[in-house]
């Protein structure tokens, strides 16, 4: 068994309501996944190329379906959500911090069953701790990725089992601070000699950007900003 980390508030904002929360996601998303998720030319209105415009995938290129597990834990003393930091040893964003979750599988039935799967894999998460809510907007990652993320509750008191070769670290951070837009902070570093913007969310020694911090603000934009 591996204890998983929940960090400390650091001056945090008042703690979404828990049941506000769920009656917002029931109200503004489904469990129907867009059709126009499974077309390969499509591209979705939410992504890296929202504040980084040649992070968009060249006209033609297939994008791959993926789709992640944005869990709500629903402690007494305010919801949290799980977060994992990617092995260092991974050839592609080692290190990085991420929603558990990724590739869609043939034999997958749905991008729900792929992120229950995942995390599952990923972190020892069984499906029977997850109640799925809905699915966010699609996000389209500047590597190429249509994520489809599963929005769901986990009850406390589950077992983390990491798969080393995939996960460093599992932690929860409470959802009213990544819910605070004053946490939602542009950064940007140069990438292919051109600056790219970004979402970045730092909490305590968890720096979150990138597509994380991109799907986390969308969750945000969604259901707190109107």
């Amino acid at each position: 068994m591996h204890d998983h980390t929940l960090v400390a508030p650091l001056n945090p904002a008042p703690a979404p309501d828990l049941g506000t929360f769920e009656q917002r996601v029931r109200e503004r998303l489904t469990l129907q996944a867009p059709e126009a998720i499974y077309d390969p030319a499509w591209q979705p209105d939410r992504g890296d190329h929202n504040l980084a415009p040649m992070m968009a995938p060249a006209d033609g290129r297939e994008h791959r379906l993926a789709a992640v597990l944005l869990g709500i834990v629903t402690h007494d003393e305010g919801p949290t959500v799980l977060l994992t930091r990617r092995s260092a040893q991974l050839r592609t964003h080692s290190g990085q911090i991420a929603l558990p979750g990724g590739k869609i599988d043939p034999e997958d039935d749905s991008a729900l069953a792929a992120a229950l799967r995942e995390a599952r894999e990923e972190i020892g998460l069984t499906p029977d701790w997850i109640s799925p809510m809905g699915y966010l907007d699609p996000y389209l990652s500047g590597t190429g990725f249509r994520i489809l993320p599963v929005v769901a509750t986990i009850r406390p008191g589950f077992d983390i089992r990491p798969d080393p070769s995939e996960v460093d670290d599992v932690f929860e951070v409470p959802l009213s601070f990544l819910m605070d837009p004053a946490n939602h902070v542009q950064g940007h570093r140069e990438f292919k000699g051109t600056v790219r913007h970004f979402y970045t969310m730092t909490y305590g020694e968890h720096y979150i950007w990138g597509v994380t911090a991109g799907i986390l603000k969308n969750l945000y934009d969604r259901l707190y900003a109107s």
